[in-house]
């Protein structure tokens, strides 16, 4: 990986089309091989191949990590302004017959998948525009983490096989993520729905389909309906902290007991539930007890700060 990188840095060519690259060419035409060895018909491959090249944001966005670090103080009102719940809000009313439909059949409240869509994709407005079969071969070939982005790579090609969309069609984030709900091509063909029953899976632009597909993998994850999925909290000083951490789990009758509150300073729920007392940040930061869905959301995308947002964005657009 080093050698074929640092060629490319050393020429300057990272973005030159794909007849200046003879390296990425030659991965190219193994990636294709292996994909015709993999069950995929070698049309489908042709076809999806057809205008491949290298894409030099997608290295440039694996490569680099932010050099800041938010807190949750921060990040909240940025993910979760008050625009964004006006307009989950707006969009909750709009298609509440639909959601309630997919949150009945799925066991999932109609709140959360909507909070899931707003932080995702700003409600589908933010979905990507990276073509996904050269952004996936590019970060292959890159090779840091070669052998998920070639199973993804496979995986894309399958559902581009399968008739859900075209290679041209197949947009999204740089990594891979895609559609309304930013699913990577593994989760689409283990969690996407055909809801509406049109022969498509279209998380792109077909609203029952994105929304029943949220639904389904969180159902498919254990997602319990009679549940939400945590609460911020108080926590008295000089709480042990080995209690932190998610894999302490507490009635909230014991939880109350060692003295935590919700955060208005009132007792917690009665409810026979289970939670784990979470601080992402330091000592001085939000506390928060998780339930068993804040593990779910964790299946989604396992930062803090994302399930957070969601929860946060959840519980304003039904206060």
């Amino acid at each position: 990986m080093k050698g074929r990188l640092a060629l490319l840095l050393l020429g300057g060519i990272l973005s030159t089309p794909l007849q200046a690259s003879p390296d990425f060419n030659d991965y190219v035409v193994g990636l294709k091989r292996e994909a015709v060895a993999a069950g995929i018909p070698s049309v489908t491959v042709e076809v999806a191949f057809a205008d491949i090249r290298i894409i030099e944001a997608a290295i440039k966005h694996d490569k680099n990590q932010p050099e800041f670090k938010l807190t949750l103080d921060s990040y909240i009102p940025r993910a979760v302004p008050q625009w964004k719940v006006n307009q989950a809000k707006a969009l909750y009313r709009q298609h509440l017959p639909l959601l309630t439909k997919i949150g009945q059949e799925y066991g999932v409240q109609p709140r959360f998948i909507v909070a899931l869509w707003g932080i995702e994709t700003n409600f589908g407005k933010l979905t990507g525009n990276f073509p996904l079969i050269s952004s996936l071969a590019t970060l292959a070939w890159e090779g840091r983490r070669e052998a998920f982005f070639k199973a993804q790579l496979f995986d894309a090609l399958r559902i581009i096989e399968q008739g859900h969309v075209t290679p041209h069609r197949l947009k999204g984030s740089w990594a891979g993520a895609m559609g309304q709900v930013q699913f990577m091509p593994s989760s689409f063909l283990t969690y996407a729905v055909d809801q509406d029953g049109d022969g498509r899976k279209d998380l792109w632009g077909n609203l029952a389909d994105v929304f029943g597909s949220a639904a389904n993998y969180l159902h498919q994850n254990g997602w319990r309906d009679d549940e939400t999925w945590g609460r911020r909290v108080r926590v008295p000083a000089g709480l042990d902290p080995a209690l932190l951490g998610l894999e302490q789990r507490k009635s909230l009758a014991q939880w109350q007991a060692l003295g935590v509150r919700q955060q208005d300073g009132s007792p917690l729920p009665r409810a026979k539930m289970q939670a784990s007392l979470i601080r992402p940040d330091d000592v001085q930061g939000r506390s928060y007890l998780a339930y068993d869905n804040y593990r779910v959301l964790r299946h989604w995308n396992r930062s803090p700060y994302f399930v957070v947002a969601v929860g946060t964005l959840a519980d304003r657009i039904v206060e």
